[in-house]
Parts: structure tokens; sequence; C-alpha cells
């Protein structure tokens, strides 16, 4: 609390000096390609840093006079508009029953003067009214004495310093900064670790590309966003167009608000200016059409929907950068959130602003499943799952997310780290996704969940594959289907030993089925049973042999795989391994001779078996 309550004063009574330090950095990603550009031309590095801040302030000072003479202008054209204004006041107050005269505060009193000073319809200023004794009240001017051309110099000089002032700290660590660019970004390195000096390098140039480009687009898109607008103010013809496209492209760093304050602002001028509403609307529309086509459509396509943010914390970081440094923070809250969340990326101590503020999910994939599943929540994981399956497949989902999931289960479940209740509710979360996501044909139909006894002794027995198993026999038949099937169309699936290689088994057979697959499974103890009636061995045309710890079952699978060579000698066989994927991994001293193919996913598992055998239509 001490240090944060120190770092919050620093940038607080600091921002005096701390503003014109990350305005200039700000600055050097926007202007450092181009100095870059100058040095290959062939100017030295002292010369093309130069030139490219004289650019900049160029471009700075060109558009500091053109707001500067437009507000100017602007300030003097209002009170020719002041009759419109009152009425178009008096006729809002009409319409909302008195609520707008009834407003206090400054804007009230602000609403009465321009309604009580409006000239009369020969343009003149209302006479002064007689007081009550008959006569006419004088009108007393008051007037200070000529300044002297020394105190108008100063307070001219007074006035103009503070910005002066800023600006030419700004443009001088600017300079500095670009001239010790080799020198600070081995800083960082530094600071970052230098110990593997490769990886690091390489992760500050990914920093600092990002950072460069991601600011030049922005500075680009606002700025063409800016000249959009003025030509399109400037058609209709709304005065100081250029005033309101500049305020455009410069409220358009503030995240979400600045454009349309932007455009309320230019609404209301219109308003003012036009005796009807159409200049307003038209205005308004203007602005409309450009947010929709530069948000939906340029944006997305120059640098990414997103600036890399969570929305909450873009929320978060404008507000809290406007409190310590004002308006100025609010400008630059966006930037700097986003510098702090990339030097959180690389730099470990700061890892955790990637975190809270980062637009990267705080969970991976399979740890949500399971947050989601211990609290009971199977409707929202269905939800995470559908949006994943948009553009993935079935069995890509269970590879990724859903088998790593059950692993997490397994460890908590060896750890005697779950209590019963969760065991109960992570059991039925996970037949109700499993019988959800399986089923396409009644995804409109809620999957009966299973109570909640059975559901903890089944995952203290890890039986869920058994549980699934049952349900889809209770609605295909005993024998899971029909044997009165061509020859070769049959898939079957044998999973091992333990019940975690069943609940595989039966997601496989699930995933296939959804391919039109005619796929069956069953334990490694029924293979010495009798087939069943109206069976044959030919209509078997693969055996997928499935284990989800292949390292210790190898001897176990080469078995079964010779009994089943001599049971069903025409069928291929398929190993399907489904290590852990927080384990090891090495699967070298896996092999199987056997084997027509061994597969390590799902995915390899189901691609196998459509190439190998027809489609079910």
């Amino acid at each position: 609390m001490v240090g944060t309550a120190t770092v919050l004063a620093l940038l607080y009574f600091g921002r005096d000096v701390l503003i014109p330090i990350t305005l200039a950095f700000i600055l050097s990603f926007l202007i450092a390609p181009f100095v870059r550009a100058l040095r290959r031309v062939g100017l030295g590095p002292t010369a093309s840093v130069l030139t490219g801040v004289a650019v900049v302030a160029a471009v700075v000072l060109m558009a500091g006079a053109v707001i500067v003479t437009q507000v100017t202008r602007l300030g003097a054209s209002l009170p020719q508009y002041q009759d419109t204004i009152a009425t178009k006041l008096e006729v809002l107050n009409e319409i909302t029953r008195g609520t707008i005269g009834s407003i206090g505060g400054p804007a009230g009193q602000l609403i009465e003067h321009l309604t009580q000073n409006s000239t009369d319809e020969f343009g003149k200023a209302p006479k002064p009214r007689l007081a009550s004794d008959g006569t006419t009240p004088v009108l007393v001017e008051i007037h200070e004495p000529d300044l002297k051309p020394l105190q108008i110099l100063s307070r001219v000089v007074a006035s103009v310093w503070p910005p002066l002032e800023t600006a030419g700290i700004v443009f001088i660590v600017l300079i500095f900064v670009l001239l010790e660019h080799e020198s600070l970004r081995d800083r960082f390195i530094r600071l970052a670790g230098g110990e593997d000096l490769r990886a690091t390098t390489v992760a500050v140039n990914d920093a600092g590309e990002r950072l460069s480009r991601f600011f030049i687009s922005q500075f680009a898109v606002n700025a063409s966003t800016g000249l959009v607008i003025w030509i399109g103010l400037s058609i209709i013809g709304l005065s100081q167009a250029l005033l309101w496209a500049a305020m455009t492209a410069v409220l358009r760093y503030v995240p979400y608000v600045g454009f349309w304050i932007a455009a309320l602002c230019a609404t209301l001028l219109a308003a003012a200016i036009d005796p009807g509403w159409s200049l307003a609307l038209m205005t308004f529309g203007i602005f409309l059409v450009v947010d929709i086509v530069v948000a939906q459509t340029v944006e997305p396509k120059l640098y990414g929907h997103t600036t890399g943010l969570s929305p909450l914390s873009v929320v978060v970081a404008a507000i809290f950068w406007s409190w310590i440094w004002g308006p100025v923070g609010l400008v630059l809250s966006t930037p700097l959130t986003l510098c702090l969340v990339v030097a959180g990326r690389y730099i470990r101590a700061l890892k955790v602003l990637e975190i809270m503020f980062g637009e990267l999910p705080a969970l991976t994939l399979p740890q949500n499943f399971y947050q989601r599943a211990l609290s009971g929540d199977a409707h929202e994981i269905i939800a995470a799952a559908r949006r994943y399956m948009r553009k993935k497949t079935l069995a890509q989902y269970c590879d990724s997310v859903l088998v790593p999931a059950l692993h997490l289960a397994n460890f908590d479940l060896r750890g005697k780290t779950i209590t019963a209740d969760e065991q109960a509710k992570v059991t039925s979360a996970i037949i109700t996704v499993i019988e959800t996501l399986s089923d396409r044909k009644s995804w409109w139909r809620r999957p009966k969940a299973p109570k909640a006894g059975k559901g903890s002794s089944a995952l203290a027995g890890m039986g869920i594959g058994r549980q699934l198993r049952e349900r889809r026999i209770s609605a295909t038949g005993e024998w899971q289907g029909s044997f009165d099937i061509p020859p070769g169309s049959l898939i079957l699936s044998v999973g091992l030993a333990t019940s975690y290689d069943e609940l595989a088994t039966e997601i496989l057979v699930r995933i296939m089925r959804d391919q039109k697959l005619d796929a069956r499974s069953m334990s490694s103890e029924d293979i010495d049973e009798p087939l069943p009636p109206e069976a044959t061995a030919e209509l078997v045309s693969i055996v997928c042999l499935v284990t989800v710890d292949p390292v210790n079952d190898t001897p176990q699978m080469r078995q079964l795989m010779a009994e089943l060579r001599v049971r069903l000698p025409h069928a291929k066989q398929l190993a399907v391994l489904l290590p852990s994927p927080f384990g090891n991994r090495d699967l070298k001293d896996c092999d199987f001779p056997q084997a027509d193919h061994v597969s390590a996913s799902f995915e390899d598992a189901l691609n196998t078996c459509l190439r190998a055998m027809p489609r079910k239509t």
C-alpha cells in the first residue's frame, strides 16, 4: 500500500514534468519510422532526428494556428446566433413541458441569459424598461485604464508561456530519446532480463514494432477521419468545419466518448445556425455514418478490432489517467495503458498489468472449462463451446479443451482437493456438455443431469464414460444400432483398463457419430464375450484402441491388438493415444507394430477413419 501510494503521489505531483516526457516517448514511437527512413536515404543520425522533429513541430504549429483562428471566428460569430438559440430553447421548453426552463445551476443561468437578451423582430436589442417612477435608467459603463505596453507584453507572455514551456520540454526530450534510441533499448533489455540476450532482444524489438505500428495506424485513422468530417461538413455548409474536424481527430484518442463529444458540439452549432433542424440532422448523420464505416470496416482491417486492451480496462484507464493528469491524461489513457500492458508481457515483474488490463483471457480454455464445471455452470460452458465451434470442429474442441480439462479434474481428484459436492457438479457438467455438443438434432433440449449422489460417486470412480454410454444405449438400443448393415461399415472403439479410457472412448464414438460414421464402443473386458446375435466379424472395418496413459498401457495394448487381430482379421487397427498435455508426452517408447496407424488426437483419429471408409448418408 505504501508503494502504491508513493507511485500515485509521484504521478500526481510530478505531472508537470511527467506529462511532457510521456508525450515525447509516445511521439518517438510515431516518428521513429520516419527518422529511420531519413537515415536510409543518407542523412546522419543527428540530421535525421532534427529533420523529423522539425517536421512534427511544423505540423503542430500549423494545426495550432488553424484551431486558434477557427475558435476566434466561432467566438465572434456566436452573438448573431442568439435569436435562433432562444427560439429553439423555447420550442424545446414547450415540448418538454417546462423541463428546459426549470434547469438550475450554470446551465440554467446560461439558458435564461440567452432567452432574455435576444433581439427583437427588427434585429435590435430590447430597449431598457422604465423604472416605477417613470424615469429612464441611466446606462453606466465601467472602463479600466488603458494598459501600458509593458503590461500588455507581460500578460501575453504569461498566457502563452505555459504551453510553450510544455512544448519545449516535449521536443527537447523527443530529440534526445531519438538520438539515444539504441542506448535506451539496451537499458530496457537489461531491465527486462539480460541473461538470455537473444530472447530479450526479440521481445523488445517486437514490443517496439507493435507499439510503433499501432500508434502510426491510430494517427492515420484519426487524421483521415478528421479529413472526411471536414469535407462532409464543408459540403453541407456548416461554419468552422475545420475546427470540428480537428476536434474529431484529437478526441478520437479518448475511448468510446471522444468522437461523440465532437459530434455533439458540431450538431449544437448546426442547430444554432439553422432556424430549422435539417442542418443539425445532416451534421449528426455525417458523424454517424463516418463512425460506422471507420469503426466497423477501416479499423478492423488496419490494426484489428481492439487495441489489445479489455473494454473495462480502457474505461478504468480513462478515469484513472484523467484524474491524475486531467484532460491530457484522458487523451493519453489508451496509449499509456497499452504501453504498460506490452511491458507486462515481457517483464516478469509487471506481468500483473497484462493479466489485469490485457485482452487475453486470464484463464486458458481448459482452465475456464474446469472452473465453470466446479461451479456447476454447464450452460456457460456450452455457450463458450459453441462460440469455439463456429470455426472449429467437435474433435478439435475435445482435443484442445475437453480432454485437458478432464486431466485437471483428475489431478485434483488424485490430490484429494475436491469435495464430494464439487465432484457431483463436475460430473453433471461434463455429462451435460458432452451430450449437448454431440447431439446436434436436439440442441434445443436440455439433457437431464445426473443426480448429485450418482455424480459424486461417478467422478470418484470416473464412471462418466459408462454413464454416457448407458444413456446412448437407451436411445439407440442394446447393441447401439442395427446389424443390418453392409460389411465393413462399422467402427469399433475399445477402451483399455481404466474408466478414464472408457470416457475417452465414448467421446471418440460421439465425435464419429457426429460425422455420420457408425461407431460403437465396448470395454476391454467384453473382448472375450461372444458376438451379439446377427453380428459378424466382417461388419467391422476399423478397431480403435483408446488409452489416456499410453506410457503405462503399452504392454496391455499390444496384447489386446494381438487378440483382436485373431478375432477380427479383416479390420484395420488404430491406436489412439491421448496422454495428459500437462505431463510427459514423450511417446517414443510407445511402439505398436501391429497397428495400421497411430493417432495422438481425436481429430487425427477421425480423419483417418473418414479416409478409410465411406461416410454414412
